[in-house]
């Protein structure tokens, strides 16, 4: 599914998030950028050991990244030229007012990250769903509604994918989508 926003495209597609022929894929990532679980291990997998040395590197320099944080490296041998890091809340850890706030910080320091870089395409995962333990209903709506306010303002995003993996998590987001 697709809508216009703004001056760009926000859309939602079904499938792996690391064959996307986009400009940066989101690694829905740890404060330490380890990347040995779900989305992040699949980035790296595919993508080769560039994407952790330089994750590695990045750490080192900054130390471990806050909630709601994000940097960039490259692509490594995906498609898309670079990998933006998010890191997106633990749901126990935090009350339902603070995750919310937390996720949506992911999304626009990603979206920030891109338009620095003067990129036009950029898709993300279902930030902080999985073992990170956020109802994915309340995700939904928030990464969605956070990604369509960005593109509302002065940008030169020219399109925002939301990548999700399987049909479960589709569905839950094309519902969400349909929703506004």
């Amino acid at each position: 599914m697709k809508k216009t926003v703004g001056k760009a495209t926000l859309e939602i597609v079904q499938g792996d998030i690391t064959t996307l022929p986009v400009d940066a894929i989101v690694n829905a990532a740890n404060e330490y950028l380890k990347h040995g679980g779900g989305v992040a291990a699949a980035i790296s997998r595919k993508g080769g050991p560039t994407i952790q040395q330089e994750s590695a590197a990045l750490i080192e320099k900054l130390g471990p990244l806050s909630t709601g944080e994000a940097v960039i490296t490259s692509g490594g041998k995906l498609p898309a030229q670079f990998v933006i890091h998010a890191v997106g809340p633990v749901w126990s850890e935090h009350g339902p007012a603070e995750a919310d706030k937390l996720l949506c910080s992911a999304v626009r320091n990603s979206l920030v990250l891109a338009e620095e870089k003067n990129l036009k395409s950029i898709a993300f995962p279902a930030i902080s769903t999985g073992i990170y333990g956020f109802p994915i209903d309340r995700a939904a709506t928030l990464l969605l509604r956070e990604a369509a306010d960005y593109l509302r303002g002065q940008t030169k995003l020219e399109r925002v994918l939301f990548c999700l993996y399987d049909d479960a998590s589709f569905q839950v987001f094309d519902s969400a989508f349909a929703a506004f």
